[in-house]
């Protein structure tokens, strides 16, 4: 399967490096997180309780998601910049812990690629649940310092603050029940602490490409 899967904590520069890899590499680009953000998004819009599991699973199971390559769109309308807002990340890891939303943005996730043939697909369960196969799975993590500094250098704020709040995405992410983020035993780990997104792009462009040498010579 020609899907390279970024995994990793919030902060850590998935999205970047993915959007850089799959420039480098000519495969699509898809953020699965988009399209958690839009179900939040819509549970905010239509004053939902985000722990009215019966509800918010209405909403994941009834909308129209679409993401092409920035570009998320909900039922038709452009939610790209609305998804974004301090008050959808404050929420979306509540959303994306429900195990019926898992269920259906799975499903969505694997038909987008199916209809794309392949993509470079970040998330925090990709590898290791929506597609094992991948030809090439990334764990790409920072330490918890350099993820707060580089929130707070591309949105601004208190970097106490910023800090605190990827500590509580981190122990939301990785104890939840259903697919907690974790690497998958085939993951090959990337540090970016210490490396500028174009050395973290060139080292998994290389690993892509031996690894599809390796999958066309059997």
């Amino acid at each position: 399967m020609r899907v390279i899967a970024i995994d990793g904590p919030a902060g850590a520069g998935k999205s970047t490096v993915a959007k850089r890899v799959s420039e480098a590499t000519g495969l699509p680009y898809l953020d699965t997180g988009a399209m958690y953000r839009c179900v939040a998004y819509a549970t905010q819009r239509d004053n939902v309780d985000i722990n009215d599991a019966n509800a918010v699973s209405r909403i994941a199971h009834t909308a129209t998601i679409s993401i092409e390559g920035t570009i998320a769109t909900l039922n038709g309308e452009d939610v790209s910049s609305s998804i974004c807002s301090p008050e959808i990340n404050g929420i979306v890891s509540v959303i994306a812990a429900q195990s019926p939303v898992r269920d259906a943005m799975r499903q969505q996730q694997r038909q987008w690629i199916d209809t794309h043939g392949g993509g470079v697909v970040e998330g925090r369960d990709i590898g290791t649940v929506v597609f094992p196969e991948a030809i090439l799975k990334i764990f790409l993590t920072a330490s918890p310092l350099v993820r707060a500094e580089r929130r707070v250098g591309q949105s601004g704020g208190n970097l106490e603050e910023v800090a605190a709040g990827i500590a509580q995405r981190d122990h939301i992410d990785s104890s939840r029940e259903d697919s907690p983020l974790r690497p998958s035993s085939e993951s090959v780990a990337v540090d970016s602490s210490n490396k500028s997104v174009d050395q973290v792009v060139a080292e998994i462009v290389s690993l892509f490409e031996l690894a599809e040498t390796r999958n066309n010579n059997g």
